[in-house]
């Protein structure tokens, strides 16, 4: 983690932020007919699940889920080493015509959400994709944007941002700090 952070969320204001994001996900399809929710590893599965978690509470459905593991989607996974490790991508089942909502955790080049578009497509033809990421930092590369956000913030080149979530990390927090090279 950076040496000098700066909480941007604590564990109260992730809560809240998911609970937005859960009823603008909602909103935006219209219902929950034919949605679908896919977290991408690793941060945005918890994320997602969370969200689905929030959407039964509140709509009394429960919303199909799924991971995806974008390693192998990756554009530079020549630079990634000879052994990647590949984590759980789950989706039993097709997505032609639904509503699929990718889930992630922080939004930056845009690459990551190319390489989970290119691996969704292997599972069918959805009817919409949407995008919801708990942070948009800025600094794209692709020409992608998030539907649903969470929080913006401006980060500067040489910093970095850092989700921690519950289930990984023992806490929920949001924090911007210097980078350490380790990400």
């Amino acid at each position: 983690m950076p040496t000098s952070a700066t909480t941007v969320l604590d564990a109260r204001a992730v809560d809240r932020t998911l609970r937005r994001m859960a009823d603008q996900i909602v909103e935006l399809n219209a219902g929950t007919d034919d949605l679908v929710i896919v977290g991408i590893q690793r941060r945005g599965v918890q994320l997602a699940d969370r969200i689905v978690r929030i959407i039964a509470a509140q709509e009394g459905v429960e919303v199909a889920s799924g991971a995806l593991d974008i390693t192998l989607y990756r554009d530079d996974l020549q630079t990634v080493g000879p052994r990647p490790v590949v984590g759980l991508t789950k989706l039993p089942w097709t997505l032609d015509g639904k509503r699929v909502v990718i889930v992630d955790d922080v939004l930056y080049t845009g690459r990551t959400v190319r390489a989970a578009l290119d691996e969704l497509a292997d599972f069918g033809r959805p009817a919409r994709i949407a995008l919801a990421v708990l942070v948009d930092r800025g600094g794209r590369e692709l020409p992608i944007h998030a539907d649903i956000v969470g929080r913006r913030i401006d980060v500067a080149p040489g910093q970095r941002v850092d989700v921690m979530v519950e289930e990984l990390d023992g806490k929920d927090q949001v924090v911007v700090g210097s980078n350490d090279g380790e990400h």
